[in-house]
């Protein structure tokens, strides 16, 4: 394999089990060192890729997200035979927004968000991440949901329904909240589907 690929391969690596540590860990957890050894790189090979180990965490949550984001839309149209998000699709579609929220991917960020409010030098860097992948989800939800958000109440109340899914990913850190989670999911579809048409 070319240098080329098999730096890109050690790098994915890489990100991969930072979230993975992150996610089970915390940041306390979490070093440069822990993340090499489950990587299966040495932790020279994690430091060329990733100065810090800020560098390193920052980096694992924007680019996971980012491939949650690109594969969302062909989830959606696999699960629902269809690119329309009304109806059954757009359940679907509240459903997959939902899952942004509560999977290892979210916990996370959220291990990333509460040390950035601690540490000076991370927080500025993880609010600017965050203030990114907020309008990046808000713009993707409004394109998978079909909203018209020149209709008065309409970016509030997809904003309102993203909050809400935060809030059910929040509730699931601790225990598992699926049967409550799927009766607000199905009560959202049917605001989301009054308020959008």
């Amino acid at each position: 394999m070319p240098k080329q690929a098999r730096s890109r391969v050690t790098r994915r690596h890489l990100l991969d089990a930072a979230i993975t540590c992150l996610a089970e860990h915390g940041w306390a957890g979490s070093t440069v060192a822990v993340v090499a050894e489950r990587a299966g790189v040495s932790r020279g090979a994690a430091q060329h890729h990733f100065r810090t180990r800020e560098d390193l965490f920052t980096a694992a949550v924007e680019f996971m997200a980012e491939e949650r984001s690109a594969a969302l839309p062909e989830l959606l149209r696999e699960s629902t035979g269809t690119g329309s998000p009304a109806g059954s699709g757009r359940a679907a579609v509240v459903e997959a927004l939902v899952d942004l929220y509560t999977g290892p991917m979210f916990r996370a960020a959220l291990q990333l968000w509460v040390a950035a409010s601690h540490e000076e030098q991370l927080r500025p860097r993880v609010a600017r991440l965050e203030a990114r992948l907020g309008r990046e989800t808000h713009r993707m939800a409004v394109q998978l949901l079909g909203a018209d958000e020149s209709v008065p109440g309409v970016r509030e109340t997809v904003q309102g329904f993203l909050d809400m899914a935060r809030g059910l990913g929040l509730a699931n850190v601790l225990t598992d909240d699926t049967a409550r989670r799927a009766r607000v999911v199905a009560q959202w579809t049917r605001i989301l589907d009054a308020t959008l048409g």
